[in-house]
């Protein structure tokens, strides 16, 4: 596979008409392992590029992967560079405002990660006069900005991975992410010698949303209800559970 290419089913109009356009899926082109990243190729691997490639061929939709910068990914969408967003974006009540979204295609706790023995909690007094760690622009973010307003500073990343980095080095005292990332994280040689897993946070739906979606412009339902078909597809038929095994121990499709 081509970098930045999905190739999957055309739709051909004859008679003269040209190759319909393929479907532009935006992914943060910050390396999110192990849901997308670029190999030493440049190509991009991951689960959720081996599921974009499933639900287009189940939707019979030609695609092409996009790469955007995090912040800017639902402008593209807006503006028009992209079509659809698959970038482990989580439904929330704030992105609803601005954007659809698909049915969820997986949904994960979210977590906080400590050096070893440091006796913090993951909660408001845990992380009380403590330096956190979160990627910019995201649900960790706003999470943290409300329930931890205690905290010396809330210290932001592009990349989660940059975050991590930093507590390793000691530079900050907790890091909030997705399960997923942070279980790849704690894998990690710097991850197994440095740090632990403290625990999931107390849910917050109206920050951390209602599992991951495909991100979707307001009022293209037929478009919205095409996803759903090939996500409940690729579900159905075991493609889901068949792509999620090399990378995970468990599902992550979740409640």
């Amino acid at each position: 596979m081509k970098r930045a290419v999905l190739l999957t089913f055309a739709t051909l109009f004859f008679g003269g008409a040209a190759v319909a356009e393929p479907l532009k899926i935006g992914i943060a082109a910050e390396p999110y392992p192990p849901f997308a990243s670029p190999d030493a190729a440049g190509n991009w691997v991951g689960w959720e590029v081996d599921f974009i490639n499933a639900v287009c061929a189940a939707g019979e939709m030609e695609c092409v992967i996009t790469p955007v910068a995090w912040e800017g990914i639902i402008p593209s969408l807006t503006g028009g560079q992209i079509d659809a967003i698959m970038a482990s974006m989580s439904i929330t009540e704030e992105r609803s405002k601005t954007i659809d979204f698909s049915d969820k295609y997986y949904n994960t706790p979210t977590v906080i990660v400590t050096a070893k023995g440091s006796g913090l909690t993951p909660d408001a007094a845990g992380m009380a006069g403590k330096i956190i760690g979160v990627q910019v622009s995201t649900i960790h973010e706003a999470y943290a900005q409300k329930h931890f307003p205690d905290a010396a500073e809330i210290k932001t990343y592009q990349t989660t991975d940059e975050g991590f980095q930093d507590l390793a080095a000691g530079r900050i005292d907790a890091s909030q992410a997705d399960s997923i990332a942070i279980d790849a994280f704690l894998a990690s040689d710097a991850g197994k010698a440095c740090c632990e897993a403290i625990g999931a946070v107390e849910d917050d739906p109206a920050i951390l949303g209602k599992g991951v979606g495909v991100g979707l412009r307001k009022g293209e339902d037929e478009l919205r209800a095409k996803f759903n078909a090939a996500i409940a597809k690729v579900i159905a038929d075991g493609t889901y559970d068949a792509i999620s095994k090399p990378y995970f121990a468990s599902s992550i499709y979740g409640g």
